[in-house]
């Protein structure tokens, strides 16, 4: 049996100096919003002409004063993926096929062409905050129904670490948040509510049958008799987001690995965050007892 509980006290204080660090960088440093949420433009290109690379092209774009400009390749090396925040130029499309056209020939088709304006970038970014607090609220309220109070802290504290850590990574790193993101940022909140629901149902358990066993042991006990099933879980979950980090493209690429920080966190937190509260809060037999003489 591995000793988890031999650590909680030791991983505790990481956590805390994760989700310190992470608001720090969330504070100061900010979020790198996407044109999904800051507006701009997104143009998909591919080239005929295998000697235009990533450089050539974002130094080619970048004479233009279009600000801000992002290339990047996406599916196969002649496709590109070009954005650029908002331009006040109505004409910018034609003005970048003219300069294209001059600079590598008539080599590039143009198969895409998305514009955000800044008011539907606003919505945008206000729907996913909503999204995201509306996802949490449900969590609390569906394991303040299902559990104890001290069960119920327990998984939000791990929810709160493992979005906050998450994002305080983007942050750090400054990878683009845009709305696949958020996609994978209320999947992670499913994925770890789900981790740890499974090792608290068998805390409950176990609660039930060891009247003489104290919870820091207890806890202990039931990680490890869930571990496989965690493991198992985690790994394959993990196998499939590295495959689609690697061989998914350019446009697939942060989704899987907020969703690896996720799946990572998640695991973690339903271990070291989720029962160390329950250790915290002494909680006990009598504390099921109670709440099923309640019902």
């Amino acid at each position: 049996m591995i000793a988890f509980n031999k650590y909680y006290n030791q991983f505790n204080i990481l956590s805390v100096l994760l989700v310190v660090t992470s608001l720090f960088f969330l504070v100061f440093k900010g979020l790198n919003f996407g044109i999904d949420f800051k507006g701009g433009t997104l143009i998909e290109l591919r080239s005929s002409d295998n000697k235009i690379n990533v450089a050539s092209l974002r130094d080619n774009l970048n004479q233009m004063d279009l600000g801000d400009v992002s290339v990047k390749n996406f599916g196969n090396e002649n496709d590109f993926l070009v954005k650029f925040e908002n331009n006040s130029n109505k004409n910018i499309i034609e003005e970048i096929k003219a300069n294209l056209d001059k600079s590598f020939g008539n080599n590039f088709n143009f198969r895409r062409v998305e514009n955000v304006g800044p008011k539907v970038s606003a919505e945008l970014l206000k729907s996913g905050v909503i999204a995201i607090s509306v996802a949490l609220l449900l969590m609390l309220i569906y394991i303040w129904i299902r559990f104890e109070w001290q069960f119920s802290l327990g998984a939000i504290l791990a929810l709160f670490h493992d979005v906050i850590v998450t994002l305080g990574l983007f942050s750090l790193l400054s990878l683009e948040i845009n709305l696949s993101i958020i996609a994978a940022v209320l999947t992670i909140v499913g994925y770890s509510m789900n981790d740890t629901v499974v090792i608290f149902d068998r805390v409950r358990e176990n609660l039930r049958k060891y009247s003489d066993i104290k919870i820091f042991e207890l806890t202990n006990i039931s990680i490890n008799e869930t571990l496989s099933r965690t493991l198992i879980t985690s790994i394959t979950t993990l196998l499939a987001l590295l495959s689609i980090f690697f061989f998914g493209g350019e446009i697939l690429k942060g989704f899987s690995l907020a969703m690896i920080f996720g799946v990572i966190f998640g695991t973690y937190s339903s271990i070291y965050i989720a029962n160390t509260v329950l250790v915290r809060l002494n909680v006990s037999q009598k504390t099921i007892l109670k709440e099923d003489d309640k019902n």
